[in-house]
């Protein structure tokens, strides 16, 4: 018997969204094998983008059906859930001739991910559905129902249309779907750093702030390519200050465990939800700077408001 991948009921929408429960190796194999192969038997482009303990199981359980899947690990591919829809999804799927059907088994949310980390991951999730609304593709996405906390089971519930319980292959339709509502609960303040470097910046004092940011990520441990990757995110986002966020802006920078942090402040604010999601069009002239930001940066946290916007940025020293 194969994994349903749509929902018992009428639906006009061609994408699909289900979430996958499991509590094992083998539950984890029952739900994701049989769709992978589905895929493979009629005709359809398959993506596995998991971490890579689970990537291996699934590679290992295809054999040769392997080599013809594309095999991501999502801890490398993933780690900002920020760069998942533009970097793996719709990379995948855009890259696909015209009227093929995309079929991903994508795993963004692991026992392990940080609480930095979580909330980017719930609105990623939420935001998929935005992200593929009428588009021909069925993205499974399965959830350690053995090793994630309730909380976390129950965000799934609220991300997806349908859910596969742990145990069964019929997906359900979930009563608690409700992804803008996920996307707006996780729009949480970022709260102030005291003890950061603080560069209050405007349209002049654009060089300035880049060199100061990076400087201090220099001082703080940042070498090499993560520290050119700080620099030119700073450089992006200051400048969308400049121009979207209302003139001026405040750029801090400062260390935190493993990693060197960079925020930049305005009066700005998004009304779109995917900004910065969407792969650019090759014709299209600007618009790129917080997608460069996500696809750079380890991390990307984003509050924004009617009192102005926030983006954080985590780079990995």
């Amino acid at each position: 018997m194969s994994t349903r991948t749509a929902p018992p009921y009428a639906d006009a929408d061609p994408f699909h969204h289900p979430a996958l429960f499991y509590r094992d190796d083998q539950e984890y194999l029952d739900g994701t094998v049989p769709f992978v192969r589905e895929g493979l038997a009629c005709g359809e482009p398959v993506a596995v983008a998991v971490p890579g303990d689970r990537l291996r199981l699934i590679r290992d359980a295809l054999g040769a059906d392997a080599e013809a899947v594309r095999l991501l690990d999502m801890r490398e591919a993933g780690r900002n859930p920020g760069r998942i829809i533009p970097g793996v999804l719709r990379a995948f799927a855009d890259a696909l001739p015209a009227g093929h059907r995309a079929r991903i088994v994508g795993e963004p949310v692991w026992a392990g991910r940080t609480p930095a980390e979580y909330p980017a991951c719930v609105q990623h999730e939420a935001l998929i559905n935005a992200a593929f609304r009428g588009r021909a593709a069925t993205i499974l996405c399965p959830y350690d129902a053995a090793r994630l906390p309730t909380h976390v089971l129950d965000d799934a519930r609220t991300t997806h249309p349908t859910v596969i319980p742990a145990g069964s292959r019929t997906a359900r339709h979930s009563a608690a779907y409700a992804p803008d509502a996920a996307v707006a609960r996780h729009n949480a303040p970022l709260p102030l750093v005291a003890d950061a470097l603080t560069y209050p910046f405007a349209a002049g004092s654009l060089p300035l702030a880049r060199h100061a940011a990076a400087d201090e990520a220099r001082r703080l441990g940042l070498t090499g390519l993560p520290l050119e990757d700080l620099t030119l995110a700073t450089a992006e986002l200051t400048t969308n200050s400049v121009v979207h966020g209302g003139g001026s802006g405040v750029l801090r920078v400062w260390g935190e465990g493993g990693h060197v942090l960079c925020e930049v402040r305005d009066r700005g604010r998004i009304t779109d939800p995917l900004a910065g999601r969407r792969p650019a069009p090759r014709d299209q002239r600007g618009g790129r700077g917080l997608l460069m930001v996500h696809l750079l940066a380890d991390l990307v946290r984003v509050h924004t408001g009617d009192e102005g916007t926030t983006i954080r940025c985590w780079f990995s020293r």
